[in-house]
């Protein structure tokens, strides 16, 4: 697959899944981050968050509101479960 090929095929996906696809980015950056829960670690995984709750605001409109509501649901556990966990090291 070219570059312009893949780049096509990212911009065809619609929106809800590109929220899933935030979703699920988001999902592993909290999982490293409960793994390695370095400042840094939590940092991406809450930069992560965000542009996961930005993805499901921008898909909001689709027809299809259930997988959405999934991913907002799985995306708020681990948004919880990210800030429950404590950094080693304060910096």
């Amino acid at each position: 697959m070219t570059k312009f090929e893949y780049d096509s095929s990212l911009q065809s996906q619609n929106p809800i899944s590109q929220a899933q696809n935030s979703v699920e980015k988001a999902h592993h950056a909290v999982k490293q981050a409960q793994s390695h829960p370095s400042q840094q670690m939590i940092s991406q995984a809450e930069t992560a968050i965000g542009k996961a709750h930005r993805a499901l605001d921008q898909a909001a409109d689709s027809d299809n509101q259930e997988p959405l509501q999934r991913a907002a649901e799985s995306l708020a556990e681990d948004e919880a479960a990210l800030y429950s966990q404590q950094p080693m090291q304060q910096e």
